[in-house]
Parts: C-alpha cells; structure tokens; sequence
C-alpha cells in the first residue's frame, strides 16, 4: 500500500541484491508503504530479478564494483525526496513504519537519521557481541545528504551540507546468517573484498593469527558474545576467521608463491 496522500513528503526504499531470491520477498513486503521500492542488483542469477519485479519493486541493474559504488548508484535512482535503505537480509518492523510516517508527515527535525537493528541468528536474539543497539552508516535521510565512500565493503559515508543527524527510536530486524553455511560464504567473500584495505599495512602469518585471536576475543567477551551461547560462539569465531584469512590473503599476494617446477614426463625410451 503507497503512503502517497498520507504526507507530502515522498520515499523511496532501496534494497542491494544479489542472489538473494531465498530473502528479497520477504525484505520487499517489509517496504510496501512506500512510495517506490527500488532493487539494485548485481547481476543475480537466481530469479532475484523476477521475485522483486512481481513484487512491484523496480530492478536496477548495476554490475558490482564494491558496496559503497553500490549504494550511491541506488540513491541516484531513487526519485523521492526521502531515501529509506534497506538490505536484503533486514526487515522493516512496524514501529519503524510508523516512526518514519511521523516524521514525514511533520517537519524532521534532522535530515540524517541512524536505525538501530535487532539482529537474530541461530534462532535466537542476538543481546551481545556488539551486535545491539547495532548501526551500519544511516538507513533513513533526505536525497542530497549522504554520499558513500568507496571501500568494496564496510563503505563509510559523508554527510553533505549542514545536513544534521539523528536516531529513530525503534528498531529493525537483520538476520545476517540464513544457515552456517552462509556464514562461511559470507567469511569468505568479505575477507577477500577486505584485502585491498590492507594494502599499505606489513603483514605476516603471525599478525593474521594475532589480529583473528584480539577479533575472536573482542566480541566474545568484552562485547558479551558469551550471553548468547553458542550463537555468541560462532559470531565471534566467524570474526576470527574473517579476520585471519583478509590478513592472510593479503599476505599470500605479497608471497606469489608458486608450485614447484615440474618438466614434462614421458615413457622410458629404453
């Protein structure tokens, strides 16, 4: 259902997808309220693209050259004044809605606003490991307020102008991990998008292990990861292992090592 005639002032959600026709159903019926529903895809394979069309959202397609390209390829297609960005694996509460319908529906008293996430994950709340209240850079802002920087992931953001930032008082879902094996892609994936970020720093096999042993510990226990059993566990150790092989791999470029030569073999004439 469209909120046009409830405010004057128009949104648009943008969900990032690639491959993600396990998810973008449900992401997208989170968004109905708004004006236009956007899905920026990276070349899915998987019938994202049709699932999100069927839904009403609009399809842009733009070739992956890292995250922060991504969203501000997103915000240049979106067409209202206000810009509400929503990931594949979160969700829209509610509460949320109606604090953006509020807002919008008077004068913000900000242009910028940070959303906190409720994460959940191996059936679970997740309440420690540094993962609520939760903020990745601000979901809800006016177009023209925010820029993203171009790390390939982990981008961070530029507020423009004189643009103010402030935070919605509820919160939405994220559940990050559909299964373990996500979790293990994603390590993957993420640890290799993290290797360019790694370029002007020394590093060995022994820092690798030392930086994965502080990111195992860090939210494990000093974050609380621990109050959420093994959950709690396997977040903390899925840091460990994307922190060890982004130290890793960067290091084995620096290495180039090579398999041992070997000449070619041929019977024995004799």
């Amino acid at each position: 259902m469209s909120v046009i005639g409830a405010y004057m002032q128009t949104i648009s959600a943008y969900i990032l997808a690639f491959n993600e026709a396990a998810k973008i159903k449900a992401a997208i019926e989170t968004v109905l309220w708004a004006d236009e529903i956007i899905v920026v895809d990276s070349e899915s394979t998987d019938g994202t693209r049709d699932i999100a069309a069927a839904l009403g959202a609009r399809v842009v397609l733009v070739p992956f050259a890292g995250f922060g390209d991504l969203r501000n390829r997103a915000v240049e297609a979106c067409r209202c004044e206000w810009i509400f960005s929503l990931d594949a694996d979160e969700r829209c509460t509610a509460a949320v809605r109606d604090e953006i319908v509020s807002l919008l529906g008077g004068t913000p008293p900000h242009d910028v606003y940070r959303v906190p996430r409720r994460n959940y994950f191996m059936g679970r709340r997740i309440r420690g490991s540094g993962w609520y209240p939760n903020f990745r850079q601000p979901q809800l802002f006016r177009k023209g307020s925010v820029r993203y920087t171009l790390e390939p992931v982990h981008e961070g953001y530029e507020i423009l102008g004189d643009a103010t930032v402030g935070t919605l008082r509820n919160a939405i879902w994220q559940l990050p991990f559909r299964d373990l094996e996500e979790v293990v892609r994603k390590m993957n994936r993420y640890s290799s998008l993290g290797v360019p970020k790694l370029a002007h720093q020394r590093v060995s096999m022994a820092g690798a292990f030392g930086h994965a042993f502080w990111a195992f510990w860090k939210h494990y226990l000093f974050k609380l990861g621990f109050i959420d059993g093994w959950a709690g566990f396997v977040i903390a150790f899925a840091y460990f292992e994307v922190t060890f092989y982004c130290y890793a791999k960067r290091y084995e470029a620096l290495q180039n090592w090579q398999p041992p030569p070997s000449a070619p073999l041929r019977r024995d004439a004799g």
